[in-house]
């Protein structure tokens, strides 16, 4: 911890700057290579209002939190359906948690409907979750891969 090195020593003068200023670059440069090889930190979810409507479909890799009503299919990693939302289509998602509405088909892996959930349509899925309370009217079918899962309308329209 200590030392009797003349590195630091404010008695030795000029002798010791230059020495201490390339050990203090190294570092610096050091942390700025190591920067880029550092995992990208993940992006929070996107959030659509109460009060937003869209008509149309999306499509994300990322995490969606959905409060508003969305008319068309909605692709994500993570979705999460609000209390108040209302999505009419199709939701397909690694990880879906429904709190509101969802009128149309539900593919993820991990599928999970909470107290105040309302789906109507069929689940594809390979781990789901239905909390007492929640109302569901459809077929559930569990398949190791979901998401693979398409009609030949989904097929002909990722095609466009």
């Amino acid at each position: 911890m200590f030392s009797k090195s003349k590195i630091n020593d404010p008695a030795s003068g000029d002798k010791a700057t230059p020495a201490a200023q390339p050990a203090a670059a190294a570092p610096k440069a050091a942390a700025a290579d190591a920067k880029p090889a550092a995992p990208k930190a993940k992006p929070p979810a996107s959030v659509l209002s109460s009060d937003l409507l869209i008509k149309g479909n999306l499509k994300t890799t990322g995490d969606i939190q959905i409060e508003g009503t969305v008319e068309g299919d909605v692709r994500a990693h993570l979705l999460t359906i609000g209390e108040g939302a209302l999505v009419k289509g199709e939701v397909i998602a690694d990880d879906v948690v429904v709190n509101g509405h969802v009128i149309g088909r539900v593919r993820g892996l991990k599928v999970r409907l909470t107290s105040s959930a309302e789906v109507e349509g069929d689940i594809i899925h390979k781990t789901i979750a239905i909390e007492s309370g929640a109302h569901f009217e459809g077929s559930v079918q569990r398949k190791d891969d979901p998401l693979a899962a398409s009609t030949s309308k989904a097929a002909k329209a990722d095609d466009k």
